[in-house]
């Protein structure tokens, strides 16, 4: 019996788009051969979409929901912004997102939830919803964050509709203080990331593989400038100082109050709140971040479709 890898089940998903399960199911049927695969999906008709499954989906939406002390995050993606407006698939954002914290941003968990009001599940409302619509989707990532006592706060940029957007941001917030203003303070760090994309929380969260990249840089600028070693040294650490600014989170200017770093803000907020305040998460999720967009000659395709 063949290993069926998560590898697998997202070549079969991109080929077909078929739910999670139902490729699991038929990859582990077929001994792990996709092509194969392909073929028992189709003759049990839950690949009526596999034409429109190998072209990019990079629009969509990202939802939003929080609860208190919890929050979760989707990003589904369509082809076209077009589509992302359509009434169905905004229901579908609010939903998966809605499931997405009951399942605690388990990706699995939520395509095998059930959809609500029918009998399918979360993947097989998606499939059922590219052969109805006409794009390719996908649901493509899933993520929760939780509190023991504070709260986690959100916010979502380009809104198209209430918790769904081009941007959304989770920011968990660990506190005793008053949760009101706990909460206030956690919407605009919320924004904050939004605008300024930190890649960690703190210096020591940093990846260290980004350090040493950027220390290396930072040495083969400082040789080339003739320096002795000491000095070479001193603006190593200086330049990386900067660095630190601009992609750690306490370390940057606060955008709701550029004079000051988040850090000072998150002082003053405590005092504010009556308790102190730990920022123990963010989230970030960019529409389409890192899915590669097929280049088109929109003339050229016009040509071809008219016949010149």
């Amino acid at each position: 019996m063949a290993q069926i890898t998560a590898a697998l089940v997202k070549e079969l998903r991109e080929k077909t788009g078929g739910g999670m399960m139902d490729c699991k199911k038929a990859l582990t049927e077929n001994d792990g051969d996709v092509e194969a695969a392909v073929d028992w999906l189709r003759k049990k008709g839950l690949a009526a979409a596999a034409k429109k499954a190998g072209r990019t989906a990079a629009e969509g939406l990202v939802g939003v929901v929080t609860d208190g002390t919890r929050g979760a995050m989707i990003e589904l993606n369509s082809e076209t912004d077009f589509v992302a407006r359509n009434d169905r698939f905004q229901n579908m954002v609010s939903t998966f997102a809605a499931i997405g914290l009951e399942k605690n941003g388990d990706l699995d968990a939520v395509n095998a939830a059930p959809f609500p009001g029918g009998d399918r599940t979360v993947a097989e409302e998606l499939t059922n919803a590219i052969a109805t619509i006409g794009e390719n989707m996908s649901l493509r990532r899933a993520d929760a964050i939780s509190v023991s006592a504070g709260a986690v706060c959100s916010y979502v940029h380009h809104a198209a509709a209430p918790g769904m957007g081009k941007i959304g941001i989770l920011v968990g917030l660990e506190s005793s203080g008053d949760a009101e203003k706990v909460a206030e303070f956690g919407r605009q760090v919320a924004m904050h990331v939004a605008a300024a994309n930190p890649q960690s929380i703190e210096v020591a969260d940093l990846d260290q593989d980004l350090v040493e990249r950027e220390r290396s840089v930072l040495r083969e600028q400082a040789l080339a400038s003739g320096k002795p070693a000491e000095i070479v040294d001193k603006m190593i650490e200086g330049r990386l100082r900067k660095y630190y600014q601009e992609v750690v989170l306490l370390e940057q200017a606060f955008v709701i109050n550029p004079d000051q770093t988040v850090k000072k803000a998150l002082a003053e907020a405590a005092q504010d709140a009556g308790g102190p305040i730990k920022i123990t998460a963010i989230r970030r999720f960019a529409l389409g971040e890192g899915i590669e967009k097929e280049e088109t000659d929109f003339a050229a395709e016009v040509a071809a479709a008219t016949g010149n």
